[in-house]
């Protein structure tokens, strides 16, 4: 298919008369096209088709399409029919009375081009540049992001099950590439084993019965992978997609003691960041946060925080599961820069805060990173009662440090920690701490406390950061952050956010960009007919609670 581009042009005027009949108050998409305009044009998206070929049915407007099926949560079916029957997304598509539409097919096809072009953050800019203009986005004041985890498409497998489901995949690829080898090949209780579905229900309920239909698994999946890459197999077979997934679990999974196949033992298999949880969606990943465990990926959202203009969504991203929420800090500011979208402050969670990230947030952004601070992990801190390393003080100039007993240090030994990051290291003599009246509180080591610092700036952000969170102030402030929970809860609600419809990173990525311009959609249309924002609900008790023990003993 080539483009021509058409853009949205002006509704014809029967389509006008006809929406206004049928919808005298509005709704949804008729109100977002009268206040916001044609969203997108074709041009936009030029460069995911080619020159020439078949003409494709408007670009801009299937744009559209995609996010008014994400507000509304319809299938490809329903959406397509939609376009078809509605008079409202003719209306916001501009499009005549009688126009048949398209064939439900071509959104799938289109969600395919923006993969691969990776360009499912222009449906998401668009709407935000025409909240701009309309004076509906403002972003030099405050945002706040949170994340949260996103199942993978592919149901959850036990272990037994992921490596038969992987092995009764390979088998499948190859009954259709090479059926007369694979014939050769397979032994007859393949048939039986490895002919339909895994469920866990179907495998030994005893651990020792279990582990031998592991063990006749990884030795059936490795005579397989044997056949695949002796000389006598078929060319190409080795190179099959669902043969290397095999050969990739495999090595995970197995390894070979005196040519017997065995399982590995967990602290031998690679970590979780590499480890397949299924055949089916090669990047999912397994994690788990406190009590909750899940396979798949993990999506963050960043979103403004104003009081006179809606809550929009300005920023996604989606990482596979494994990824920590502070390693994305500097990703989410970056791409706020890029969009223009920087708030003055940003309020997180702890999983976003350390010391690096506050120093690096002010000094190449400008921004304020407002979240709590872990705590000093010393077991001085841990215990309680004992001398920190804010107890200590440290004399940056002269490289020197204090100790609460009054002795002096000038052992002061600047190095790299095991992940590489800049530390200093100082230590106190064993003389000064031996004879030391509060040495109890201090140390329990033999040869003299010990103090491991991180660079000034850094340091010294975090100590301010730690005495601030304990203030009224602070807290007051930081309050705001526990709104975007709300936005995670409207996106699963709303538009199916905890579980992914496609597989793979890319298409779950695309999702979650579609859902962060629904939600703006659906928000942008509350903000225009004065909806006004749910509160938090408080039980009849907790109602009750006295002013000084809401907040939380703060000084």
């Amino acid at each position: 298919m080539s483009l021509q581009p058409k853009g949205s042009g002006e509704i014809p005027a029967e389509t006008v008369r006809v929406a206004r009949a049928a919808f005298p108050k509005g709704s949804l998409a008729i109100r977002v096209r009268d206040e916001l305009g044609s969203l997108f044009v074709d041009e936009e998206f030029a460069d995911l088709f080619p020159v020439r070929g078949k003409p494709a049915w408007s670009p801009g407007r299937l744009a559209l399409v995609l996010v008014l099926q994400f507000v509304e949560g319809l299938t490809d079916r329903q959406a397509a029919e939609a376009v078809r029957a509605r008079i409202d997304f003719k209306y916001a598509l501009a499009l005549d009375l009688g126009d048949p539409g398209f064939d439900f097919s071509v959104l799938s096809e289109f969600r395919d081009r923006l993969v691969e072009a990776d360009a499912g953050r222009r449906v998401l800019d668009g709407i935000l540049a025409a909240a701009r203009d309309k004076g509906l986005l403002r972003t030099a004041g405050r945002a706040r992001t949170d994340s949260t985890h996103v199942l993978s498409a592919a149901r959850e497998l036990s272990w037994l099950e992921m490596v038969t489901e992987t092995l009764r995949c390979a088998l499948n690829a190859l009954a259709q590439a090479a059926p007369d080898w694979l014939v050769e090949v397979a032994e007859p209780d393949w048939f039986k084993h490895y002919a339909t579905r895994a469920e866990d229900s179907r495998f030994p309920r005893t651990r020792a019965k279990r582990d031998e239909a592991g063990h006749r698994i990884g030795a059936d999946g490795m005579r397989l992978l044997q056949a695949a890459f002796s000389p006598r197999a078929p060319a190409g077979v080795r190179e099959i997609e669902e043969v290397q997934v095999l050969r990739q679990a495999w090595v995970q999974s197995f390894h070979l003691v005196e040519g017997e196949v065995r399982r590995r033992d967990p602290k031998d298999r690679p970590p979780g960041a590499m480890r397949l949880v299924t055949p089916y969606d090669t990047e999912a990943r397994g994690s788990v946060k406190r009590d909750t465990f899940w396979d798949g990926y993990k999506v963050h959202l960043t979103e403004t925080c104003e009081v006179d203009t809606p809550n929009l969504i300005t920023n996604v991203v989606t990482t596979d599961a494994t990824v920590p929420d502070v390693s994305m800090t500097q990703t989410v500011h970056s791409r706020l820069a890029e969009a223009g979208h920087l708030p003055g402050e940003h309020l997180v969670d702890a999983g976003y805060v350390d010391a690096h990230e506050l120093v690096h947030a002010r000094r190449e952004y400008g921004i304020t990173l407002t979240g709590p601070a872990k705590r000093d992990p010393s077991p001085q801190t841990l215990a309680g009662g004992g001398f920190s390393r804010d107890a200590f003080t440290i004399d940056w100039e002269n490289k020197q440090a204090a100790c609460p007993g009054g002795k002096t240090t000038r052992r002061w030994n600047p190095c790299r920690c095991e992940e590489g990051v800049p530390v200093i290291r100082i230590r106190f003599n064993k003389s000064d701490c031996l004879p030391c009246p509060v040495r109890e509180q201090c140390t329990s080591s033999s040869v003299g406390r010990r103090l491991t610092l991180q660079p000034r700036a850094e340091h010294e952000a975090l100590r301010q950061a730690r005495t601030e969170q304990e203030t009224v102030a602070w807290k007051e402030r930081y309050k705001t952050r526990a709104g975007v929970e709300g936005t995670i809860s409207q996106g699963v609600l709303r538009c199916g956010l905890r579980r992914s419809r496609y597989q793979g990173l890319a298409k779950t990525s695309l999702q979650h960009q579609l859902t962060g311009a629904a939600i703006n959609l659906a928000r942008i249309d509350a903000h225009l007919t004065d909806t006004p924002r749910a509160h938090t609900r408080t039980s009849h008790f907790a109602a009750l609670r006295p002013a000084e023990l809401t907040l939380g003993g703060a000084k």
